[in-house]
């Protein structure tokens, strides 16, 4: 007699089961120390891990300038952010919209945003536009394509809450006599902003990234100053290690603040 499916799946390993799950784990672990083994091997036979590319780390110069790029991340990210979540809250309400002017336009907008990479849209506005007259600042040129494009996302991100709330809210929320805007903003959109939190989040730290591109419009963000560094110390490694682990403190600040802020709703 053959174990129904429920019990295949979610039913407890076996001992058999946990042994080949450990065996399994030891030797990815074994291969992943082999091959951060490997790279520090390569880079310290590139004399990279040398004292001599580390010792401008101790300067108060090195950081102030670093800290000068991270503030311009975080300004051109937070900026991009802030704007995101509330054209995606109009590109939402746009498509969810009956009249065909306003929904076809909007789903438009969404689409061709979403399947334009943030690269592009930057190349768009400081190349582009300056040709027929419009001249943004390097801030503006970065942060507003990144803007566009995670607004898009934001959209569509929101319309999936929305989908997720059940419907029997919506109704009771009609019956008490609420007009439409009211049944959204008072009863709909607070409760789909429970299950989106992690996508929310999860595209802020994508808007962080995308501001590496800052290079393009020599804006100065943190991506940009370690170039500089660079150039100037040769010391590639370091520096982009340094930058990483500066990259991986933002966005766990990030995760870590949407936890406080998603709390209570939960």
């Amino acid at each position: 007699m053959s174990r129904p499916l429920e019990d295949i799946l979610f039913a407890a390993p076996s001992p058999r089961a946990l042994a080949v799950t450990r065996v399994a784990s030891v030797i990815a672990a074994a291969v992943l120390l082999g091959l951060v083994a490997g790279i520090v091997f390569r880079f310290h036979a590139a004399g990279q891990l040398d004292a001599r590319h580390w010792e401008f780390f101790a300067w108060p110069t090195t950081w102030s300038f670093l800290g000068r790029g991270l503030l311009g991340t975080m300004a051109s990210a937070a900026m991009a952010a802030v704007i995101a979540l509330g054209l995606g809250l109009a590109l939402l309400l746009g498509r969810l919209a009956r009249p065909r002017l306003v929904r076809w336009p909007s789903v438009a907008a969404i689409e061709f945003l979403r399947g334009t990479p943030s690269l592009l849209l930057i190349y768009v506005f400081f190349l582009v536009l300056p040709q027929v007259g419009i001249k943004l600042g390097t801030y503006w040129m970065l942060t507003l394509p990144i803007s566009l494009g995670t607004a898009a996302v934001v959209a569509e991100v929101y319309r999936a809450g929305v989908l997720a709330v059940p419907r029997g809210q919506t109704d009771a929320a009609r019956s008490l006599g609420l007009t439409e805007a009211q049944v959204f903003f008072a009863v709909v959109f607070p409760q789909a902003l429970r299950y989106i939190v992690p996508a929310l989040v999860a595209q802020l730290v994508i808007v962080v990234k995308d501001t590496t591109f800052g290079y393009v419009v020599t804006y100065g963000e943190l991506m940009q100053n370690a170039k500089v560094l660079i150039a100037n110390y040769h010391a590639l490694v370091p520096v982009y290690l340094v930058v990483a682990a500066l990259y991986c403190l933002v966005n766990y600040a990030i995760s870590r603040a949407s936890q406080r802020l998603g709390g209570p709703m939960h």
